[in-house]
């Protein structure tokens, strides 16, 4: 059992995507649960729309770490959708009670920039939560710019370990969202970001 928090420090570097797709897959494997601690409340936006059979999204509570634990006792996963900023509140009650820091960071200078604050909040979370993994994900990658080529490269310096899988910018991610779907409910043009969700995920479990 483990409690997965999705970490970023400005918006739109594909955190609640991310979350949620991540959920999706864990949850193919046992039961998993979504918090949504993002003051946009997008996660719980999707579960209205979604289907039925999809994985269960809940309303952080201000105990977001009771309320993790709590979930634990019927989840086999629990993995946290943080609000887009280290300095929040519930981000560091997440990385405090947290095994695993998903932080991903988009191809871009700013992201890169905005990643150097993660890891002190991290390493402020690993002297009260000494099993917190941190792991960078390069998200919305774009393999033929030539700024994507060099990001390994760059967050590699950065001090926290940077995961193999990549995650491409995809048209399905966001078109799946809109039909209140994953990548996992859309068939063959959700086969490539399965495949890049999956290897994360392989990662993530390690």
């Amino acid at each position: 059992m483990s409690i997965i928090a999705i970490v970023g420090n400005k918006g739109g570097v594909g955190k609640t995507t991310l979350s949620l797709n991540v959920a999706t897959g864990l949850n193919n494997r046992s039961r998993t649960a979504v918090i949504d601690a993002d003051p946009q409340r997008s996660s719980l936006q999707w579960r209205a729309f979604s289907e039925s059979d999809a994985v269960s999204v809940y309303e952080a509570e201000d105990d977001l770490a009771a309320q993790a634990n709590t979930l634990r006792q019927d989840y086999e996963q629990v993995v946290i959708d943080c609000p887009p900023s280290v300095y929040a509140p519930q981000t560091n009650k997440a990385l405090e009670v947290s095994n695993r820091a998903i932080i991903p960071v988009q191809p871009s200078p700013m992201d890169l920039w905005a990643t150097v604050h993660i890891l002190e909040a991290v390493e402020k979370a690993r002297q009260i939560n000494t099993e917190l993994k941190p792991l960078l994900v390069i998200n919305q990658l774009e393999p033929r710019t030539m700024l994507s080529k060099l990001v390994r490269d760059a967050v590699s310096e950065i001090g926290i370990p940077v995961a193999d899988a990549m995650v491409r910018r995809r048209a399905v991610f966001r078109s799946s969202a809109l039909e209140g779907k994953s990548i996992y409910d859309v068939g063959r043009r959700g086969d490539a970001a399965v495949e890049e969700i999956e290897n994360l995920i392989q990662e993530i479990l390690q």
